[in-house]
């Protein structure tokens, strides 16, 4: 009869921090294979020798496996996060109501006008003459962009390329969508600009 004190099986070597992939590779087969006889179904038995645990466990083979181990958890379980604020934010941005300001047509060309001047008086020195045609929807759209601006900050949070990317793209299109059913005469500058953006 095998001293149990002596010996751990694979679950207590589990608990010590080990994974199956450690254990075949630093410890091998188990010191004591066979069956127990105090079961009526016999079970496998297997157990390692816990000194000879003891022992790989101060090898530095064990201490780098056991250092990437930790390393890979860590770095899977930032991974699981970070997928999870994405999962939030893009959720986030498919619900939250869109609210563009509702102006009269003379008063949004105003608006759209003033707002590009504003924007080619900090802008260096370019190229003058009339605007080309269909600068004024542009401009408009362009307005009305920047009118939404506080929805970026559903943004917050995101800072790996790609997730960011995608919930910007995401935000950018549902905000052109809002201003597109606001005003029916932007669609096509609208519809643009995704396109645009989508490519």
């Amino acid at each position: 009869m095998t001293d149990r004190s002596l010996y751990v099986s694979p679950a207590g070597v589990r608990r010590r921090g080990w994974t199956d992939a450690l254990m075949r590779e630093l410890l091998g087969l188990p010191d004591v294979q066979g069956r127990d006889p105090r079961r009526y179904a016999p079970r496998p038995v297997r157990l390692y020798l816990l000194a000879r645990v003891e022992a790989v466990e101060r090898t530095p083979e064990f201490a780098a496996a056991a250092t990437a181990l930790v390393e890979a958890r860590r770095s899977a379980a930032v991974g699981v996060l970070a997928g999870r604020r994405r999962a939030a934010v893009l959720a986030a941005i498919r619900a939250e109501p869109i609210e563009v300001p509702r102006l009269p047509a003379a008063e949004l060309e105003r608006r759209a006008v003033r707002h590009r001047h504003l924007l080619a008086a900090r802008a260096p020195a370019g190229r003058g003459g009339p605007a080309p045609a269909g600068s004024l929807v542009r401009w408009q759209v362009g307005y009305l962009r920047q009118a939404l601006a506080r929805y970026e900050t559903l943004l917050d949070g995101l800072y790996g390329d790609t997730g960011r990317r995608e919930a910007e793209r995401l935000l950018r299109r549902r905000l052109y969508e809002a201003i597109a059913a606001a005003y029916p005469a932007l669609a096509g500058e609208c519809a643009r600009r995704i396109a645009l953006e989508s490519a």
